[in-house]
C-alpha cells in the first residue's frame, strides 16, 4: 500500500528479457542501500514491484524486480528503457503520514497526456483514459498518475483533466510529460469497491 506521494526519481539502469513473459529490471535509486531489503514493495511509476536483489554501483544504490506478462501488457513498464526515469516511493508503513490517498499500486491502465496547458507557476493536463475506466473518474476525486497522487478537476466523457502544482512538477517525473506521452492510471480503490458493491445488488 503506499500513498501516491513520490520520494524519489529513479532510472532504469537495465531491462533483461528472463522469459517470453518475464523482464527483469534493474533501477538506480537514491534509497540507502541497507533499508531495502529483499522482498520489499516499492512503487515504481505507480507500479507495485517486488525487489528481488539490491547493491552499490559507483556510489549509487541500485534494485532489480521482476515485471510479469501481465504487467508489461497493461501499463507503461513494458515501454521501460535504459535512462528512463520513474518515479519510487516506498511502501507505507504503520504511523506514515497519510499525505495523498491510498494506492494499491496495481494500475489499472495506460492513459495518454492529450493537452498540457502551462499556468503562472503550475500546468493543467487534459487526459484520456480507456472508457471502462472512465467511468470511475470523478471531479473532486482521487487518481494516481504515475505513482502520483492528484485530485481530478474536471471530468468528460472520455476526458479528466487535473492540475499540477509547481512543487509536484518539480519532485516527479510529470514535469517532463508532453502531449502523447503515456501515463499509468490507477484509479480511486474507493470507487472501485463501491462501483462493484452496486452491480451485486
Amino acid at each position: 500500500m503506499f500513498t501516491g506521494i513520490v520520494t524519489d526519481i529513479g532510472e532504469v539502469l537495465a531491462v533483461q528479457p528472463q522469459a517470453s513473459d518475464l523482464h527483469r529490471v534493474k533501477i538506480g535509486c537514491g534509497y540507502d542501500r541497507h533499508s531495502i531489503d529483499d522482498g520489499a514493495s516499492i512503487s515504481c511509476a505507480g507500479i507495485c514491484l517486488t525487489v528481488v536483489s539490491s547493491g552499490e554501483e559507483g556510489g549509487r544504490t541500485w534494485f532489480a524486480a521482476d515485471v510479469a506478462a501481465e504487467t508489461l501488457r497493461v501499463t507503461t513498464a513494458g515501454r521501460w528503457k535504459q535512462g528512463t526515469r520513474i518515479n519510487l516511493e516506498r511502501s507505507l508503513k504503520v504511523g506514515d503520514e497519510l499525505g495523498g490517498h491510498f494506492v494499491s499500486g496495481h494500475v489499472d491502465g495506460v492513459g495518454e497526456l492529450i493537452v498540457r496547458e502551462e499556468l503562472t507557476d503550475s500546468a493543467r493536463f487534459a487526459l484520456g483514459a480507456p472508457r471502462d475506466l472512465m467511468r470511475f473518474i470523478a471531479s473532486k476525486g482521487s487518481v494516481a498518475l504515475d505513482g502520483v497522487s492528484l485530485t481530478v478537476n474536471e471530468v468528460t466523457v472520455d476526458t479528466f483533466s487535473v492540475v499540477i502544482i509547481p512543487h509536484t512538477l518539480q519532485v516527479t517525473t510529470l514535469g517532463a510529460l508532453k502531449a502523447g506521452d503515456p501515463v499509468n492510471v490507477e484509479i480511486d480503490v474507493m470507487a472501485r469497491y463501491a462501483a462493484r458493491l452496486l452491480e451485486m445488488r
